[in-house]
């Protein structure tokens, strides 16, 4: 087993099946939500997992070591610069010791899997980027949903991207798209994006069976996509032509780069609005993921 350090409170969890959610850092860093923002995320996020009895895990690279479970004095650290960290880095932000790596959804779910925690949260994963018959852009979340065999709870794909390709590539990859209590694929800031629910579901009860049968199938991930509470959401007419209006100005710019510059546009159009709508998010698919963890602690007991 490579090397991690699981920080106490998580072992102890894991150690007596105890409910845990993986939390990806990239989402706090800089490169996720500007300051304070992030590091309300940040507190939103776990108060609200330990609200329903579940033990956060924050992953993330400090000084070349993968760690699970962050010490409170250690938040400080993945709330400013960072490295971002996708699966295919770890081995690299391993080998050049980097001070700080941000984890993505892909490398979270690595470590998640590596360490044994089948249930993870974030705000929206990667996907098929606009224009990927040409380019070939398709972010590495992907293939990560598909390969560990985690549940990763999202908003859906971030809003500037190829949403029907995105669930497209999910489903060819044989990864079951649920959606939480909705009949449209959510869209980050907006409740829906025009491409029907695969598989719709009513109960975090229902989607701890799904999660459940697959690891003994031993088929991979699942996806579960939850809509931003309505009061929180954007309507979808008015944050597509902020999308359009920021995917304009960053022209020409393409892989790692295109997230953080895109959310910064789309956040100074609407005049901030979106970042709240973030929070919102974040802070509800962690509440969801820790529900499911645990029920699916319930049914390993």
């Amino acid at each position: 087993m490579p090397h991690l350090r699981i920080s106490a409170e998580v072992q102890d969890a894991l150690a007596h099946g105890h409910p845990v959610v993986g939390l990806e850092s990239t989402i706090y860093s800089h490169l996720g939500l500007p300051s304070p923002s992030n590091q309300e995320a940040l507190e939103r996020s776990t108060a609200a997992i330990r609200a329903h009895g579940a033990v956060p895990a924050i992953t993330a690279i400090l000084d070349g070591v993968p760690c699970i479970g962050l010490e409170p004095h250690e938040h400080e650290r993945i709330l400013g610069p960072a490295e971002k960290t996708s699966e295919r880095d770890i081995s690299v932000a391993i080998a050049r010791r980097w001070p700080v790596g941000a984890t993505t959804v892909s490398a979270s779910l690595a470590m998640c899997a590596t360490a044994g925690i089948s249930v993870f949260a974030t705000g929206g994963i990667g996907g098929v980027h606009l224009g990927s018959e040409e380019t070939g852009d398709i972010s590495a979340d992907l293939g990560a949903i598909a390969l560990h065999s985690v549940l990763t709870v999202c908003a859906g794909a971030k809003a500037f991207l190829d949403i029907p390709k995105t669930v497209e590539f999910l489903e060819t990859e044989s990864v079951p798209v649920l959606v939480y209590r909705s009949d449209e694929f959510p869209m980050f800031y907006a409740r829906s994006s025009g491409v029907a629910a695969s598989r719709r579901v009513e109960s975090t009860v229902e989607v701890a069976e799904v999660l459940a049968q697959r690891i003994v199938w031993d088929q991979g991930g699942v996806l579960l996509a939850v809509p931003i509470p309505e009061q929180d959401a954007i309507p979808a007419e008015e944050i597509l032509g902020a999308i359009e209006s920021a995917l304009a100005r960053t022209s020409g710019v393409q892989g790692a780069a295109v997230t953080p510059l895109v959310l910064e546009h789309i956040a100074e159009i609407t005049a901030g609005r979106s970042i709240p709508a973030n929070l919102a998010l974040a802070e509800n698919n962690a509440s969801v993921a820790a529900q499911v963890a645990v029920e699916f602690s319930r049914l390993l007991g």
